[in-house]
């Protein structure tokens, strides 16, 4: 894409609004702007990194043998009622009525709505197990919303649910989310944790947190130093030598952290109430064991921001950054360098690399603090080397920059990971 054509809106001083790092950068850098409070507007760059990251999820939730759907966001409140939670989910729930005065909400959560789908649907045990996940967004009338993306009334989430026939099978079905969570926050490029938490409303008997590590996280994280023992600060039994409860060896030491992740062991919280059972192979009627399985796909991105920044602007981990590469002519009016540019965009456009030619005529300090600003990980530069017929190629995370001859260009950056070798 050109820079030229992009809806890049960026801005030179820090948003008086903005609280926490991701906020800021994410309104200067032109990936997000505010309509009311908690809800924001995705612009094009914004978009590209969600987009990335549902792509990464999507691709994880299919491996571990989950089924996309798309639920209703707009739920009666006849379910709720089931469940008991229409009058103690609080006034987060934003409820609504339609012309008829029947109550409805918009749904902050699906437990209701996907066990009301099974039961209806599914009898017997031979369709078990089953996992089903959706991408979508969800509604929560915040009391303070803040944090731009990390705290909204409208977000956007992944959700699933798994539907064994006993403990048993619903372990495994944990198990693989589990993994595959851990497979979603590694290609993310995220440094997490997983950490033993409260299920507060959503309800079972266990759950754990994915935590990215951030010096600005809302949360305390306890964790061992030997072993992988982790617990939110507020449920850590904490000794007073700081040993830990589970190895006993290791010393409990205190860090902040972002969710962007929840696993729960549902049990029979839903299914029973809501009398969804099945068929077993004796014939007997048996309430479905259920699990839940929430990641939020904008908190992903805010805490990848969070984590990955300096005083420039955002540092994108490779697999959720907009573009790869930025081609930057240093003189737009140079027809040499305009060629050269044109050329390398053209090579790694061919190869599927996502690239932007910055070919807007500003200064060449301009344009670098607004690629830095956006944090496309590679800077590819035309300047007086392309008289001996190399560009430089200059690494977003660590500032590195090499000489490169003009025709390898393209097949460097497609073999870079996490930075230029050097």
């Amino acid at each position: 894409m050109r820079y030229s054509q992009l809806l890049i809106p960026t801005l030179r001083e820090d948003p008086k609004e903005a609280e926490v790092v991701s906020h800021r950068l994410m309104l200067r850098a032109g990936y997000i702007r505010k309509l009311a409070a908690g809800i924001y507007t995705l612009l094009p760059l914004g978009w590209k990194v969600i987009r990335k990251i549902e792509d990464i999820v999507r691709d994880e939730m299919d491996k571990a043998g989950a089924q996309q759907l798309l639920l209703p966001a707009v739920q009666p409140s006849e379910l709720w009622k089931e469940t008991g939670r229409w009058d103690v989910y609080g006034k987060e729930l934003m409820r609504i009525k339609d012309r008829h005065e029947r109550d409805f909400c918009l749904g902050p959560t699906h437990e209701e709505v996907i066990t009301d789908l099974v039961r209806n649907n599914v009898s017997s045990y031979k369709e078990l197990p089953l996992m089903l996940y959706q991408i979508q967004t969800k509604f929560r009338d915040e009391i303070r919303p803040r944090f731009g993306l990390m705290r909204g009334r409208e977000f956007l989430m992944k959700d699933c649910y798994s539907f064994d026939g006993d403990d048993k099978g619903m372990e495994k079905s944990y198990e693989k989310m589990r993994q595959a969570y851990r497979n979603i926050f590694r290609r993310c490029g995220l440094n997490y944790r997983e950490v033993e938490a409260d299920p507060g409303a959503i309800g079972g008997g266990f759950s754990q947190e994915f935590m990215v590590v951030a010096s600005t996280g809302e949360e305390e994280i306890a964790y061992c130093s030997d072993c992988s023992y982790a617990v939110s600060k507020e449920m850590s039994k904490i000794e007073s030598d700081n040993s830990c409860v589970k190895c006993s060896t290791g010393v409990l030491k205190i860090e902040r952290g972002i969710e962007v992740g929840h696993i729960f062991k549902l049990g029979t919280k839903y299914s029973e109430k809501m009398n969804a059972t099945y068929l077993d192979e004796a014939g007997a009627r048996k309430p479905f064991v259920m699990g839940c399985y929430g990641i939020g796909i904008g908190r992903t991105a805010a805490a990848a921001i969070e984590q990955n920044h300096d005083d420039n602007g955002i540092i994108w981990p490779e697999a959720i950054a907009p573009y790869k590469a930025a081609v930057i002519p240093v003189n737009a009016a140079d027809p040499g360098q305009m060629e050269a540019a044109e050329k390398i965009y053209k090579e790694l456009s061919d190869r599927g690399i996502e690239a932007v030619l910055d070919d807007r005529d500003e200064r060449a300090g301009v344009k670098f603090k607004d690629i830095d600003l956006i944090g496309i990980p590679y800077k590819i530069v035309l300047g007086k080397m392309l008289k001996e017929g190399k560009v430089e190629v200059a690494v977003r995370k660590t500032g590195e920059k090499k000489l490169i001859p003009l025709d390898n260009v393209a097949e460097e950056i497609n073999k870079q990971g996490q930075g230029v070798r050097v």
